[in-house]
């Protein structure tokens, strides 16, 4: 995960710039670019926790699994984008190349080579990468507690809809209900092993106290869904478990 602010202040025209695909014969000079961009960008990133030593070996293996554009200027790499099927892992430009359009085109080409919408993680901390995305048309779908990352910092994922947004939106659901569907099965089965524990099984058993505290963790971590919108969740996902662990005893 990873964008510096590329294009600081006003888009600019672009001229004399270079857009062609990488092959690992470019990695020392993405690498480079990466190193200097992504240090540039402390404190609106928080610090790398790897060592520069570790960017080589990653970067290699990213470019190898993903697809890599990077921007030339005078025959030198000054900007690249990585690619990875619905995903914009990296888009960094050298500092001293930043205000000049580079950003925007190495953006613009990603959005003709994924028509049907991609999305990327950028830090909440990053407020001119987030305006340089806003700019370009791309949405702030979620934020993160930071739990996921390296970093331990708070983190948006920031989406380009492409020219069905609803499709795409709707792509990302059937997603999000199969991830939900996996955690809900887990979950049912553990409830299932707990009434085998329990003095009074099944609805009988329940716990107002405990329960309570589900919702109010659920609540911290989500709190889009406000406690009354938790509280109905947790309360349809618990009798569904009980009911299906019923049915299994």
């Amino acid at each position: 995960m990873g964008s510096t602010d590329p294009d600081d202040g006003a888009d600019a025209e672009v001229t004399g710039v270079l857009l062609r695909q990488a092959g690992l014969d470019d990695l020392a000079a993405v690498v480079e670019v990466h190193l200097t961009a992504r240090k540039a960008a402390v404190p609106a990133m928080p610090p790398m926790v790897h060592p520069d030593s570790d960017a080589t070996p990653y970067l290699r293996g990213r470019m190898s699994a993903g697809e890599t554009w990077v921007a030339e200027v005078d025959g030198g790499v000054v900007g690249y984008a990585l690619v990875d099927k619905a995903w914009l892992d990296h888009l960094y430009v050298l500092p001293e190349h930043a205000g000049q359009g580079i950003g925007s085109a190495l953006l613009d080409l990603v959005k003709a080579l994924r028509p049907d919408g991609f999305a990327l993680w950028v830090f909440e901390s990053n407020d001119l990468a987030r305006r340089f995305y806003a700019r370009h048309g791309l949405v702030e779908l979620e934020t993160t507690d930071g739990s996921t990352n390296e970093e331990g910092a708070p983190d948006i994922r920031v989406a380009w809809e492409g020219a069905d947004p609803i499709a795409y939106l709707r792509r990302q659901v059937d997603e999000a209900d199969d991830e939900l569907a996996m955690v809900l099965a887990r979950r049912a089965a553990l409830t299932m092993r707990i009434q085998d524990h329990k003095d009074v099984p099944g609805h009988e058993g329940r716990d107002p106290d405990r329960e309570a505290e589900i919702v109010e963790r659920l609540a911290a971590k989500a709190p889009a869904l406000g406690v009354e919108g938790w509280r109905r969740v947790v309360e349809a996902v618990i009798t569904a478990g009980l009911d299906a662990a019923a049915r299994g005893r």
